[in-house]
């Protein structure tokens, strides 16, 4: 049976998109408490169907795929700037294709403004007025309001008019980074897109004996099975090592390996395959926040999905990636070198080298020269690191990376880090190798 959080799920999900809710009317529609509205409504939101904003509410809104998560909603833009909204409030729930700043005359302004975008302009009602019979959304910067006919324009056509004191550089700033960050998400496959479904799953009950387990290795040919109560919360784990001397009329219950490892479903598949190579486990069920079981991923989907992220091309940069990028790589007798410049970013309040920074320069490479042995990902495992002397600002350095010790799953480096002759840091790092 379902409980009270699942059913207003079910209820919310139902709900037409733009729909606006409220905890107190969630818990009048459906008897229950507005302390399980509320939870409920949070779920809603993070699995993606409901956004709340400042000054206007929650709102039903339709859940992004995984393919379309660089676009953003208009109430997410709103979050992003600070913003109120003025009209078209039944339109946030759209996602926006692409934003224009209206730095221009008007005949040459709507040359570029088509349906779906986001019109970023100042006090021009003229222009507002254009932007939402083109079908845009509009967004008025140095917190500007508009005429009430635009008002009025905006609800009729459900196209949102948003106001924002921030200016126009900043406010174009904001977006871009949100959807950068978003293309950066992107690329970061997440167990929910590659685990096997709950309804593509065999489970076991607890009332289920041995002789299931023999009869679902013929039928499906895995050897691995989760095992759940009566409401599908997962509460063990059979492997044929663990129905071995058993008679066949053994109560699953009685053989199976009790509180089992899980994940989420909105968890990296990276951290899953560091997690899996370190506990030694071959199938990893994947439940929910309630702990019941929405599917399941096995090492080999795990590998999979690594390989194709392999070949996927990198959309956008991380902080790591940013940093490595002033730095080249050298060879020579000695090893290999990388040398770089301290840039003003790398930099703390007293323009030295940020304790942070120098500590990613010598992980990043140290994984990097591990790479060259075994072709994998690379999982730090143990980080000792000593500062020796502050680097300045504009500073040239090179850090010497070397290997001490691999295997198939770990590597062990030093790595000295050198501004001239003079040593200023050193580290010994140990990671895990996942190989692809």
């Amino acid at each position: 049976m379902a409980t009270k959080h699942e059913l207003i799920l079910e209820y919310i999900d139902r709900l037409p998109v733009g729909t606006k809710i409220s905890v107190r009317q969630i818990a009048k529609e459906l008897e229950v408490s507005e302390g399980t509205a509320y939870r409920a409504i949070k779920e809603a939101e993070v699995q993606g169907y409901v956004s709340t904003i400042e000054r206007v509410g929650t709102v039903r809104i339709e859940k992004k795929q995984k393919e379309n998560i660089e676009k953003l909603t208009f109430a997410e833009v709103v979050n992003i700037v600070d913003g109120h909204v003025l009209g078209g409030k039944a339109g946030l729930h759209k996602t926006l294709n692409k934003f224009v700043i209206g730095a221009m005359k008007l005949e040459a302004m709507m040359r570029y403004v088509d349906a779906g975008s986001l019109l970023i302009v100042g006090n021009r009602d003229q222009a507002h007025k254009l932007s939402l019979q083109h079908g845009a959304a509009v967004l008025i910067t140095g917190g500007f309001d508009t005429s009430e006919e635009v008002k009025q324009l905006a609800d009729e056509l459900e196209l949102p008019i948003i106001s924002s004191s921030y200016d126009t550089f900043t406010v174009a700033s904001l977006i871009n980074r949100a959807i950068y960050d978003q293309l950066i998400k992107k690329e970061i496959i997440m167990v929910e897109d590659i685990l096997k479904p709950l309804a593509e799953t065999p489970v076991l009950r607890t009332t289920d004996t041995i002789a299931t387990w023999h009869r679902y290795t013929e039928q499906y040919g895995e050897a691995r099975y989760p095992v759940v109560d009566e409401t599908m919360k997962v509460v063990g784990i059979v492997t044929s090592r663990d129905i071995i001397g058993h008679e066949a009329d053994a109560p699953i219950e009685r053989v199976m390996t009790k509180n089992p490892i899980t994940t989420l479903p909105r968890v990296s598949v990276a951290s899953c395959a560091h997690l899996m190579v370190w506990e030694g486990i071959e199938l990893l069920p994947v439940v929910d926040q309630n702990k019941k079981l929405v599917g399941v991923l096995s090492r080999q989907d795990v590998l999979k999905a690594l390989q194709y992220m392999q070949k996927q091309p990198q959309m956008g940069e991380t902080f790591p990636n940013l940093i490595m990028s002033h730095f080249r790589e050298e060879k020579s007798d000695a090893g290999v070198v990388y040398s770089g410049e301290v840039t003003p970013q790398m930099t703390n309040q007293l323009g030295t080298l940020a304790s942070g920074v120098m500590t990613t320069i010598m992980v990043e490479c140290a994984c990097n020269v591990l790479r060259q042995h075994r072709r994998g990902d690379m999982v730090p495992e143990n980080i000792t690191v000593y500062f020796f002397k502050p680097v300045q600002m504009e500073s040239q350095i090179e850090v010497r990376p070397r290997v001490l010790d691999i295997s198939r799953r770990f590597g062990k480096v030093e790595v000295s880090v050198y501004h001239g002759d003079q040593l200023v840091g050193q580290a010994l790092i140990t990671a895990q190798i996942i190989e692809r």
